[in-house]
């Protein structure tokens, strides 16, 4: 048989800055994201929220990955002024920069102020400081910089489950888990090395709702992710990213409580998951490569490993593909409805549904923009949609020799996309999303020809 391959990590060398700011909001924010949750404000806070910055450069361009503890965006208007205001400080043009949401349940809101909300006054400060403090990082990351090595792993994680479930008894699907459907359990790392061998970032990429805590929970909290920070943390010494995969259909078997434990336990869960992955690593900048045999007892095949060259290739595109919309009421007509509704959990539906329709107008189509990244061998790929894991599994299926980090909730929030066999049923993620069926099938087949196109370059 022929000579077997190295084993060998996806990876770039370029030159690395990291850095992090904390963003937490104020103790009587709004904070209500749950329809049936009783309380507006927040009480406590359980963990501080950050903001990661990582900066990837060459001699050709300059990349910036932001990952804050942070929800989603209401509405995309927010942070198309809030994205304008970055890339007007740092020159940037907007494939050249990622924001990134950890899709946290228990934080405030990324709104603008509303009167009509107990402790709404409180947000316009607090945004401006979150843009504060991701200046701050981005600055603080671009002159700490210095040469490095990003390489990628795959590793497992079980704290993801299957979270359309159907009603014992009824027609419609209930947004819990189901313990008859398979949830995709991929988990990507990434271990950034400096030239020096000391590790200085680790980034985490996984598909799971941070739903651990619901309307119970009065508190401000990362959920899950400020005990997988931690973990990482105390164990590696470097600084922990989050980056959030296609959760669409995926969270934790057992969540929706108010105790913040349950939440820790879930993030000490994956942080474990990555360091086993992060453990099961190549030494920095080394295969490990077949060289020969030792006559034993048996017959020993020796491996060993070896320096190798990684590629310096990096490369930052945006594009967008237009999805067919559904048939929605106008924004005014939403408003009219939601004015209109006593039911509080009813009320928040219908504002989160005028939100979306403001920002996609009324036409029958929308431009959804996405971006793919090429870090040496290495794809980065998401949007401001909520995929289901379909595209993450299927984009893998379509390059089994590539690393493909996928990512959520990138840029903006937009809606779910489901698989378009989910369109026959009563799900959640079917009735609340703006997009027609086949939406999410499109936006697959756009990911691919423009990886396709990258990979040619």
């Amino acid at each position: 048989m022929a000579q077997p391959q190295p084993l060998r990590h996806a990876s770039v060398s370029a030159t690395f800055g990291v850095s992090r700011t904390e963003i937490t909001p104020p103790v009587g924010i709004y904070s209500r994201n749950w329809g049936a949750a009783k309380h507006d404000t927040a009480t406590s806070i359980h963990r501080p929220l950050t903001l990661n910055a990582l900066v990837v450069q060459s001699d050709e361009t300059k990349l910036i990955l932001i990952d804050a503890d942070l929800g989603w965006w209401r509405p995309m208007s927010l942070f198309r002024r809030f994205q304008g205001r970055l890339l007007n400080e740092f020159s940037l043009e907007p494939h050249q920069l990622i924001f990134a949401l950890t899709h946290s349940h228990a934080t405030a809101p990324l709104m603008d102020p509303d009167p009509a909300l107990p402790g709404s006054e409180l947000q316009e400060e607090w945004l401006e400081r979150v843009y504060q403090s991701a200046v701050e990082a981005i600055q603080s990351a671009l002159t700490s910089s210095s040469a490095g090595v990003l390489e990628w792993h795959s590793g497992s994680c079980q704290l993801a489950s299957n979270r359309d479930l159907p009603e014992p008894d009824g027609e419609r699907f209930l947004c819990g888990y189901n313990p008859e459907n398979s949830a995709d359990s991929t988990l990507v790392i990434g271990r950034l090395t400096d030239s020096s061998g000391a590790m200085r970032a680790v980034l985490v990429n996984y598909a799971c709702h941070p739903t651990t805590l619901a309307w119970e929970n009065e508190s401000i909290s990362p959920d899950y992710i400020g005990a997988m920070r931690e973990t990482i943390e105390q164990a590696t010494g470097a600084n922990a990213f989050y980056l959030h995969g296609a959760s669409g259909e995926l969270s934790p078997k057992y969540q929706y409580v108010g105790d913040v434990e349950v939440a820790d336990r879930h993030g000490r869960q994956l942080g474990y998951a990555t360091l086993a992955t992060l453990f099961d690593m190549n030494p920095a900048c080394q295969e490990l490569a077949y060289t020969g045999v030792m006559e034993s007892g048996a017959p020993l095949a020796v491996w060993q490993h070896r320096e190798y060259s990684p590629s310096a290739q990096i490369m930052g595109d945006q594009t967008s593909v237009h999805l067919p919309l559904k048939d929605w009421p106008t924004a005014d007509v939403l408003e009219q409805q939601r004015a209109a509704c006593e039911d509080r959990a009813l009320q928040e539906r219908l504002r989160r549904k005028r939100d979306i329709r403001r920002v996609l107008g009324d036409g029958t189509t929308h431009a959804v923009q996405f971006s793919v990244w090429k870090l040496g061998e290495a794809i980065l790929v998401g949007s401001s949609c909520e995929a289901y894991s379909k595209l993450q599994t299927e984009l893998r299926a379509r390059f089994p020799n590539r690393t493909l980090v996928c990512m959520n909730l990138i840029n903006g929030t937009i809606g779910y996309l489901p698989p378009e066999e989910n369109y026959e049923f009563d799900i959640y993620q079917v009735w609340q999303t703006p997009f027609a069926r086949g939406s999410l099938e499109r936006l697959i087949d756009a990911m691919e020809d423009r990886i396709n196109e990258m990979i040619s370059r």
